[in-house]
């Protein structure tokens, strides 16, 4: 294994001028040096009888398995007739990012992405006894301690692999599930914050590999009186960030409450088994706001109200069904260009 290790680390800087680019698609990556043309047909993403997809690449990010020159490639797809393939949500996303009215807003995102580790081969909670429950939902929640804090060297290694890699990840922290962790990306502009969180979770997906554990983006992984995971995305703009900004924040969770139903759609499947309106969240079916309240669907700071500007944070979004590209340009098209 010694020998394998050391080959995976090979430095090739020293010896050759090229680089491994990992290339990053919906979530399926391939190994290459071509810019484009991929067969499509075995990811389920175009019919075997037609299966050539178009890749741009969108993002680079520094690889931290390979290191050196070697890079980490986002693209998104088309077909060979210049059509966005179905799971091709960057595209619409790009267009709203790049609309002039929301241009000038220069919008803010912070998303904080929670998931689980699973013991491999059982799908149970790191950390939790087989077929047993760990005591109650309490001291978990930041904590340390071998009886509390499950998988800390995984959590660790993935900040500093995405520090490496160039991703603006801004902090980490236990959950109050344990087993469950949360890490945070942003403050970034525009569809930069879905290229970064997209990166991350590959780049997790890999450490856990490594570490033969299992991970999982569920809203809610363990039924019952459990935390679920989601996906909470705040959010400012050029205006609610500067004086009289909290009459904007205002007006915008406004347009988000009319629509409610439009965003709940779209922001993750499985989304009904977490937003029950228990375990901090408001049932999927009413949208409430409050200032400091995490049983809403937005929950405003108080350092925002006391200030008079700021940020809020949408609460809605599920962990692993969320499509960051979605759920950014939608918040930004609804609260900027949407004219109810």
């Amino acid at each position: 294994m010694s020998l394998l290790s050391d080959l995976i680390n090979l430095d090739l800087s020293d010896t050759t001028d090229k680089v491994i680019a990992r290339v990053h698609m919906d979530w399926w990556i391939w190994f290459g040096h071509q810019k484009q043309s991929k067969d499509s047909a075995r990811t389920c993403q175009a019919p075997g009888e037609d299966s050539e997809v178009i890749l741009y690449p969108q993002a680079i990010f520094k690889d931290p398995f390979r290191r050196g020159n070697n890079i980490l490639v986002i693209c998104d797809a088309y077909t060979p007739a210049g059509e966005p393939i179905p799971t091709n949500k960057r595209c619409a996303a790009a267009k709203i990012f790049s609309h002039p009215d929301v241009v000038a807003e220069v919008p803010w995102y912070g998303i904080e992405q929670e998931y689980t580790l699973l013991q491999k081969d059982v799908n149970w909670p790191l950390g939790w006894p087989l077929g047993g429950f760990p005591g109650p939902q309490g001291p978990y929640y930041c904590s340390a301690g071998a009886d509390k804090a499950f998988g800390r060297d995984i959590v660790d290694s993935h900040y500093k692999a995405c520090l490496y890699a160039g991703i603006n990840i801004s902090g980490i922290n236990g959950e109050v599930m344990p087993g469950q962790w949360e890490f945070q990306v942003g403050p970034s502009v525009g569809i930069s914050a879905a290229d970064e969180i997209w990166a991350a979770r590959y780049i997790l997906e890999r450490i856990t590999e490594i570490a033969g554990v299992v991970l999982s983006f569920d809203p809610k992984p363990i039924p019952g009186d459990w935390n679920g995971a989601g996906a909470h995305t705040n959010y400012s703009t050029k205006t609610m960030r500067n004086e009289g900004g909290y009459s904007v924040i205002k007006k915008a969770i406004e347009k988000l409450g009319l629509r409610h139903k439009e965003h709940i759609a779209a922001y993750g499947e499985g989304n009904e088994r977490r937003l029950t309106g228990r375990h901090e969240t408001a049932n999927i079916n009413t949208f409430k706001w409050g200032v400091a309240n995490r049983g809403a669907s937005i929950r405003v700071g108080r350092d925002t109200e006391k200030e008079g500007k700021g940020y809020f944070e949408d609460r809605r979004p599920a962990s692993s069904n969320m499509d960051p590209y979605v759920v950014t340009s939608m918040i930004a098209e609804t609260t900027l260009l949407w004219k109810p």
